[in-house]
Parts: structure tokens; sequence; C-alpha cells
């Protein structure tokens, strides 16, 4: 496969790594196991129970692992054709991964900062017509 193509399966292959690790460690829907998780991995006597428990709730962590699974379903090496292409492609689809849930993270915080000084400017005109 080209270096091109490479690169820009890398950027694609990202985008489901990076989504199904902020959801899991992040979205309502995942909330109740999310936090057992947390508990467990706080509470557990075993460092290696802590360990995989605190791996589902950290993005950065969980995202290791969901490339370990999409390089099985897809066999995508980057540069090298045998499992150095492997390692090369696992660390740089997490690399990517983490940038993009850094992006969608701060697009959040303005998002809802944004929606915050909206309200605050409401409020205040509010506040002037009752006075």
């Amino acid at each position: 496969m080209p270096i091109s193509l490479q690169i820009i399966w890398l950027f694609v292959l990202a985008i489901p790594v990076a989504c199904v690790a902020w959801t899991v460690t992040h979205e309502e829907i995942f909330r109740e196991p999310r936090e057992y998780c947390r508990r467990r991995s706080e509470q557990c006597r075993s460092l290696p129970s802590r360990k995989f428990f605190y791996v589902f709730t950290c993005e950065y962590c969980l995202s290791h692992y969901v490339v370990v699974g999409f390089l099985l379903i897809t066999r995508y090496k980057l540069l090298y054709p045998d499992w150095r292409g492997y390692l090369l492609s696992l660390f740089a689809l997490v690399w990517v991964a983490n940038i993009y849930m850094n992006i969608y993270n701060r697009l959040r915080l303005d998002i809802k900062h944004e929606r915050i000084a909206i309200e605050a400017e409401e409020e205040e005109v509010e506040n002037q017509k009752a006075a």
C-alpha cells in the first residue's frame, strides 16, 4: 500500500477509535458502568484489578485497547509489512485518536462557555427590562 494511502487510513481509522474511547469514558449512556469501574479502580485490593478497572475511566488508556481491536479487524500496518507495521500503527493511531478527542473536548468546552455567556446576557437583559 502506498504511503499516501497509509496516511489516509491512519486519519480515517483514528475516527472510530476516538469515538469508541470517548463514548465509553465520557458519555451518559455508559455512566453507570463507568462509575462502577471508577469505584473499583479506587477500592480493589490488588494492583492489576485497580488498573483493569481504571482503563474504562481514561480515554487515553482505553484508546490503546480499542486500537488493538481495530488492528485485529482491519490488519492495518503503517510503513512496514510485518509486526513493526502493527507496532507503529498502534502508537500512531492512539496519538491521532487522542488529538481528535482533545479537539472534540475543546469544541464542547467552547460551546458550553458560549451557552453560559448567552444565558448570562439574556438574564441581564431580562433584569434591565424588569427594572
